[in-house]
């Protein structure tokens, strides 16, 4: 069996962090790199290396996990991290970033460091699942020379699925985000009229149990709502970020519903609910109703 290869991972966030946790349970030597320090401090006792720079945190590392904002975040990582990866290293970019993005970081790791592999590789996931490995990793790039990620992904997710040429996977991360997005704004919307007629969320989630709709995001986002936790799984700013990119790449008029959701959720972000849960759109929903 192949020896496990020794891993980076760039930006501790919730993502981030559950990669690094679960490599660590498996055996994995991690080490890693914050933009805001103190990030990952208390995975040190489970053996995390922590980094003060991107640079340090890669030049030992035969599997590099970029898990930042966005585009200009990433770009930003490689540029500092080229001259300091090891030979034949590979680079996994496993945010949602966007197409134009991700073409724009594959050409520049080409001309900075040809040597090295690319792999794009979006999830499928939110913090819950990652913490338990159960995201799908959604990857595209040169299957035949990523064995060594192959490894990483298997020790983090519940399975990878592979789209062809790098770049590909992006595309999916957006038709899959945009379902997302569209389920919790049917959700919150269904939960309003649900509270106008005297039901619970408890209660609806009970009439869809067991059939064909009870899917279990709803279930959870349901929760949320009955105990006005909007602890976050997926910051409402970072999926309004997506949805961006999602109508920014679809072609005009294409995402009407798409178009309204983000004119909506700019507002709740700018209300104050941008670090909330996405779920907390339920919330302000019910607000502006009061109003």
């Amino acid at each position: 069996m192949n020896a496990l290869p020794a891993v980076a991972v760039l930006g501790l966030g919730a993502m981030g962090h559950a990669f690094a946790a679960n490599l660590l349970k498996k055996g994995f030597t991690v080490y890693g790199w914050n933009r805001t320090p103190g990030r990952g401090d208390d995975l040190v006792s489970e053996g995390l290396v922590q980094r003060e720079t991107a640079a340090q945190a890669v030049s030992d590392a035969q599997v590099i996990i970029a898990m930042l904002t966005d585009g200009d975040a990433t770009l930003a990582a490689i540029r500092a991290i080229a001259p300091s990866c090891p030979q034949n290293a590979t680079f996994c970019q496993m945010g949602t970033i966007g197409i134009q993005e991700t073409a724009d970081a594959i050409a520049l790791l080409e001309t900075l460091r040809p040597d090295m592999l690319y792999l794009d590789a979006p999830v499928s996931g939110t913090k819950a699942p990652a913490e338990n490995a159960q995201i799908l990793v959604m990857a595209s790039g040169d299957q035949q020379r990523a064995g060594a990620a192959q490894q990483v992904f298997d020790a983090i997710s519940r399975g990878t699925q592979w789209y062809g040429d790098a770049g590909n996977s992006q595309k999916m991360k957006l038709v899959i985000n945009a379902w997302l997005i569209s389920m919790m704004q049917g959700v919150a919307e269904s939960m309003q009229l649900a509270k106008q007629f005297g039901f619970t969320p408890g209660q609806l989630w009970e009439t869809l149990d067991g059939g064909p709709l009870a899917a279990p995001y709803v279930k959870g986002k349901l929760e949320m709502i009955r105990k006005e936790d909007y602890t976050p799984q997926m910051q409402l700013q970072h999926a309004l970020k997506d949805a961006r990119l999602a109508l920014a790449n679809a072609p005009q008029g294409t995402m009407p519903m798409m178009s309204e959701i983000v004119d909506m959720w700019s507002q709740a972000s700018q209300g104050g609910l941008a670090e909330q849960d996405l779920a907390a759109v339920y919330t302000w929903l019910d607000n502006s109703r009061k109003a």
